[in-house]
């Protein structure tokens, strides 16, 4: 597990960015797979699940994972809410207190953030479609709304794909020169191949709407030396499937 620094200060405070160690899990998704989404066999995937509950907390409740799908959509669980089923959305933003809010990536970025005042966090799947379409941006102007102030917000960029390993191809940077032309900032040429800086695109985003504290943990998930699961790295070692990886929060 690893923590953000800035995040790591805050008392009252649970938090973790897990890589691929230390769970149940066989084969391709050794070991600690937290991905319902994958062909993983369920009874493993559960086990890590509560793996990574007990390394959080004693008093943690249930980690609540949403169902992703590379969206801006971002859900808010109050004392209210009682949605039985997984909620179709990329971010979860929470003022309840003992529990768990997780995404799942293998090598996009998961984004954990906290007021320090109102005590509310959120944590955000964002992929270069989900950063593209703003759901940074979103769930920060949500949690504003609801009272936060940006002086009181820390902002973690976890683990994802490093721009070493993340070619892309024209189209893509085409799309997002065509949405602002200072994305270019975000892009760099080696040997005619395009790549792309998702967490500093992220925190740029972030910068934008004038959160000063911000972390990055510079890991990339693509090395197989930093162990945690890579979608990129599993296609191109021709594996049928990947585990997830999750990054968690909570209010303790």
């Amino acid at each position: 597990m690893i923590k953000s620094k800035k995040l790591s200060k805050i008392k009252d405070l649970k938090h973790g960015f897990f890589n691929s160690v230390g769970g149940k899990s066989k084969n391709i998704y050794k070991s600690l797979n937290c991905g319902p989404g994958s062909n993983d066999n369920k009874l493993n995937i559960k086990k890590n699940l509560q793996i990574v509950k007990k390394n959080i907390s004693k008093k943690a409740k249930n980690i609540f994972l949403l169902h992703q799908f590379h969206s801006n959509k971002f859900i808010y669980i109050d004392d209210k809410y009682n949605n039985k089923k997984k909620p179709k959305a990329d971010a979860v933003v929470t003022n309840q207190k003992h529990l768990p809010i997780a995404v799942l990536t293998a090598d996009c970025a998961p984004i954990l953030i906290y007021d320090s005042k109102i005590k509310m966090v959120a944590a955000i799947h964002a992929g270069w479609r989900g950063a593209y379409k703003d759901i940074v941006k979103k769930v920060v102007k949500f949690m504003i709304k609801k009272g936060c102030l940006q002086k009181n917000i820390t902002a973690a960029i976890g683990p994802c794909i490093s721009s070493n390993n993340y070619e892309v191809k024209k189209d893509f940077l085409k799309k997002f020169i065509k949405k602002d032309k200072k994305n270019m900032l975000f892009f760099k040429k080696i040997k005619n191949k395009n790549y792309f800086s998702l967490n500093k695109y992220i925190y740029f985003q972030l910068k934008s709407l004038n959160i000063k504290k911000i972390d990055i943990i510079d890991k990339d998930t693509f090395n197989v030396k930093n162990k945690f699961f890579s979608a990129r790295r599993s296609i191109s070692q021709n594996e049928n499937d990947y585990g997830r990886n999750i990054s968690l929060i909570m209010i303790n």
